[in-house]
């Protein structure tokens, strides 16, 4: 089976399983979701849900942000981690938005990446979400393992992923496929522990059909 053809099937079983899939941020605005997506890294989709949720009561707008006291941002934004270093981007970034854009998020992949704190991943994430436009594949950690594990890549470097994945996987499920992976990472192939035996690509995965083997000669 070539790698096409296995793209093609777990495409069709995780549709099967998840229907159409949506981003687990939660947001309002494109600019929320933006802030978010830089929030996210190395925290978890919750516990970022559970931060914006308050933040965004009392500031969610680039102007708001770009006046607010680095110090009060950091406040918001400390239990997702790095938060130092998230609150200066988001400042940074919000500045650029309201100098640059209006306070517009703009939609074209070169304008974004040129945002502080904003890289290909977010880039991706918010415009496929807004716009559904997509220039390449998301990558993130769960994409980057699963990949891995079911031997559509032999790489960490995530530029690499996203090329090869550009290569194999139909463009018109670019944004869905980064989904996929990443609700079957959460529900299923978790990190530590990955629940092979009850996983429904399991016959489809490298690592899936190991498992799967060893389990079969303890029985």
């Amino acid at each position: 089976m070539t790698k096409v053809e296995k793209v093609r099937k777990i495409i069709k079983i995780l549709n099967e399983k998840f229907g159409k899939p949506h981003c687990a941020l939660d947001y309002n605005t494109d600019f929320e979701l933006l802030v978010a997506v830089i929030l996210s890294a190395q925290c978890t989709d919750v516990r970022v849900n559970m931060v914006t949720k308050k933040m965004f009561e009392v500031v969610n707008t680039p102007k708001a942000i770009m006046e607010m006291p680095i110090e009060e941002l950091e406040k918001h934004i400390k239990s997702t981690g790095f938060f130092r270093n998230k609150a200066k981007n988001i400042k940074m970034c919000s500045r650029e938005l309201v100098e640059k854009y209006g306070g517009r998020v703009p939609d074209q992949m070169e304008e974004l990446v040129a945002l502080p704190g904003v890289g290909r991943k977010t880039a991706n994430v918010v415009r496929g979400e807004i716009w559904g436009l997509s220039d390449g594949v998301t990558v993130d950690t769960h994409v980057k393992r699963l990949c891995n594990l079911i031997g559509l890549v032999n790489e960490g470097n995530v530029e690499k992923i996203e090329r090869e994945l550009m290569r194999i996987v139909p463009k018109e499920r670019w944004i869905d496929f980064s989904h996929y992976l990443i609700l079957q990472g959460r529900d299923v192939c978790i990190a530590r522990r990955p629940k092979c035996k009850i996983c429904e690509i399991n016959h489809l995965c490298n690592y899936g059909r190991k498992r799967m083997r060893e389990l079969a000669k303890k029985s």
